[in-house]
């Protein structure tokens, strides 16, 4: 299986409020920007939807070192989380519903097509890739805001 790399990203103006998300794929030295928003959505969200458009543009099953600065997300799928949240019906162990089931059916899905390996990093620090993400999302929430 190819080895690809991936950086995400999302960013929120108000939450909810305009949001954006930015990926970037890498493989073989080559570079992808993918990115997009939605007008009223969540950080979260954004979070994820930016690893799911990042792993769907992926069209064979692949290594995926996916580097994000989520700990909702990292933690929830590299601890097992989510799938948890799935068993008992989206419902979180605290008997809370879990947020965002649409989105975690999505990827949750899409981690059993892949090999993911998950790696945390800190936002808005030296990580030129996760900052380049983010300049993404954040250039999408302000196109979406400026209308």
């Amino acid at each position: 299986m190819k080895t690809v790399t991936l950086y995400t990203d999302g960013a929120c103006s108000g939450n909810p409020g305009p949001g954006g998300w930015g990926a970037i794929l890498e493989f073989n030295g080559r570079e992808k920007e993918l990115s997009g928003g939605e007008n009223n959505t969540t950080n979260n969200r954004m979070e994820l939807t930016a690893v799911i458009r990042g792993l769907e543009a992926l069209k064979e099953p692949c290594v995926v070192e996916l580097y994000s600065d989520s700990k909702y997300v990292i933690d929830a799928l590299e601890k097992g989380w989510a799938w948890g949240w799935k068993k008992r019906g989206w419902i979180k162990s605290d008997k809370k519903p879990a947020l965002n089931p649409d989105l975690w059916e999505q990827l949750l899905a899409l981690t059993q097509k892949h090999e993911v390996h998950y790696h945390w990093v800190k936002g808005h620090a030296e990580n030129p890739k996760n900052n380049r993400c983010d300049e993404l999302a954040v250039r999408q929430w302000k196109m979406l805001k400026e209308g």
